[in-house]
């Protein structure tokens, strides 16, 4: 069950229906308006005494006044509702996309999921007031128009309500075409970006291969299939739109017609034949509200189908393993979240495999043994299951089989949050936030001083740009402020990983994306994090932080501790990669697949 109710989006809430029936009213107020003034003006034709015209006189004026006032109240009591709803619908939502994150993403980008999530919430959430409220209002206005037309005439209040009847069979039809249609609208749209995208972050490398022209041929095929689409779908918005003024313009046809042989006077006539007119009024936003109901939908199945998986680690401590043979589990101070010193930490795998989506083994049977301080390097072909690994180590993804542990514990025998509290992860793609170079560090250890923090740049090979910056720590870094390079952030992500003081830092590809001499320099960097054990950390206690890297690239390879390489073993097969740890520096070593079992 998703922890973001969108199923039940539909059930309104008590601020909602406030709001619905305040639109009815102001509805109703200028269906009032609309009929009573055509019975003021017939009846002034007959030149009567002005004072039997006083009372629809001030009829006119207090529906004129009602009309506006009844909608600013209804806007005020909906929308306080609707973004009420929308901050504990997006609070839930975040929620539940922290526990999948990243193994259930799949190759979604985080700016995709976070922008898809925010959008669908608020199309779901806006149904409330685009869809919920003109409903409401519309019902509630058609109702007191049928109930009034049939104390005046039965047979015209009975064309009403086949008037009521033939708006909602045009209303589903109308949100039926859009649910139809939008689907492909959207994917359309999709392509569109993605083309344009691809070729303005491509060009060159486009042209230098001849392929601009056929990049061109693509992008005018997506906007053609985006013209299709939003020819089709605008074709049913304004069917019906137009079917909506065919029975209105029916309705009143009816009405005339009938209105001819009652034994009414005239103004009374020109009541009745104008409040088929007036209801058009609250006819006129169901149109749109076709539309959000489609886009709500949608919305709210896409957010259904992501906040439904089955996160990728449970968060439920199962009964602790022994610790190892000779090894005290670590039980020193400062082993809860929030606390970063820690005397040993020790990263010890046994047997270990894991899978992604529990089909196939994406990490071969893999033994480690990882002092800490250690420096240890992974490699491997694309899909030997490194990334596996190092998601394992992070406790991002469950182990399918074997042991893991940390400092000597089983890490399935303690809460989850304990165990990511020792750990520091750098991807490939460091993220900048656009707020101080202090904040974007001290996120990782709220509690660091400058002292900590500028201790933490010149480690990471910062010095240079924290001299340049004109306002120090101070500086505004991201969309809003100053830029960083490619080598700049992976070193940004680097001091964060030391700021925190955790003594596990993982690190998948930091250098993938950066030209070889800058690899290196951010690898030697980085390595020199991982001092000797016994000298002071960041955190101003005895720790060595223990660097375990995933790497496709030689580049400072020689600087580690040990090489691993991990291998995906043949289908059908399961092979054991073992790391054991080794004295000296630049050892690459490759254990044979075992025999098969």
């Amino acid at each position: 069950m998703s922890a973001v109710p969108t199923r039940r989006v539909w059930w309104p809430s008590a601020g909602t229906v406030r709001g619905g029936l305040l639109g009815g009213i102001a509805t109703a107020s200028g269906m009032a308006l609309t009929a009573t003034s055509g019975w003021l003006i017939v009846r002034a034709s007959q030149q009567p005494v002005i004072l039997t015209l006083l009372t629809a006189i001030v009829a006119v004026r207090a529906f004129g006044m009602a009309r506006p006032v009844f909608r600013y109240w209804e806007r005020l009591t909906s929308h306080d509702a609707a973004l009420e709803m929308l901050a504990e619908r997006r609070t839930s939502a975040y929620e539940a996309l922290v526990p999948l994150t990243p193994a259930r993403l799949g190759r979604r980008r985080r700016s995709d999921v976070l922008t898809g999530v925010v959008d669908d919430l608020t199309d779901v959430v806006d149904a409330q007031v685009r869809v919920t409220v003109p409903v409401i209002s519309t019902a509630v206005a058609g109702g007191i128009a049928i109930a009034l037309t049939l104390v005046l005439s039965r047979p015209v209040g009975l064309v009403m309500l086949a008037l009521g009847v033939a708006v909602c069979l045009i209303s589903t039809l109308a949100a039926h075409l859009e649910s139809r249609s939008l689907p492909e609208l959207l994917a359309a749209r999709a392509e569109v970006t993605r083309v344009s995208e691809l070729m303005a972050s491509q060009s060159g490398e486009l042209r230098a291969v001849g392929g601009w022209a056929t990049a061109l041929g693509w992008l005018d095929e997506a906007h053609a299939s985006l013209d299709r689409a939003t020819r089709r779908i605008s074709l049913g918005r304004a069917a019906a739109a137009a079917l909506f003024l065919v029975v209105v313009g029916a309705a009143v046809a009816a009405t005339a017609v009938i209105a001819q042989g009652l034994a009414v006077s005239t103004p009374v006539k020109a009541l009745l034949v104008l409040t088929p007119v007036a209801v058009s009024e609250a006819i006129t936003p169901l149109v749109d509200a076709t539309r959000a109901l489609a886009r709500a939908r949608g919305s709210a199945h896409r957010i259904d189908a992501l906040l439904d998986l089955t996160p990728a680690v449970a968060d439920e401590p199962r009964l602790a393993a022994a610790a190892e043979p000779g090894q005290a589990p670590d039980d020193t101070p400062g082993t809860r979240p929030g606390q970063t010193a820690y005397a040993r930490c020790d990263v010890t795998t046994r047997a270990l495999t894991a899978s992604w989506t529990g089909e196939h083994t994406d990490l071969a049977s893999t033994d480690l043994d990882v002092p800490a301080g250690s420096r240890i390097a992974v490699t491997g072909p694309n899909g030997s299951g490194k990334s596996t690994l190092l998601a394992v180590l992070a406790r991002h993804l469950d182990p399918s089989g074997g042991t893991y542990r940390l400092g000597g514990t089983d890490v399935l025998g303690q809460p989850l949050e304990e165990t990511r509290a020792r750990i520091a992860v750098v991807d490939d793609e460091t993220h900048v936030f656009a707020t101080s170079l202090r904040n974007n560090l001290t996120l990782a250890r709220p509690e660091a001083d400058d002292a900590d923090v500028e201790r933490a740049l010149r480690a990471a090979g910062l010095t240079t740009l924290l001299e340049s910056l004109p306002d120090g720590l101070d500086t505004t870094l991201g969309s809003t402020g100053r830029g960083l390079s490619g080598g700049e952030r992976a070193r940004l992500g680097i001091a964060r990983a030391h700021v925190s003081g955790r003594p596990v830092v993982l690190l998948d590809e930091p250098v993938a994306h950066l030209d070889p001499p800058t690899a290196r320099a951010v690898v030697e960097d980085l390595t020199r994090l991982g001092s000797a054990p016994g000298t002071t950390g960041v955190a101003g206690t005895a720790s060595a932080q223990t660097i375990i890297m995933v790497t496709h690239r030689d580049d400072g390879a020689d600087l580690f501790d040990r090489v691993l390489e991990v291998r995906r073993p043949p289908s059908g097969t399961m092979s054991r990669t073992t790391a054991d740890p080794v004295p000296h520096s630049g050892d690459r070593t490759h254990e044979a697949d075992p025999p098969r079992r």
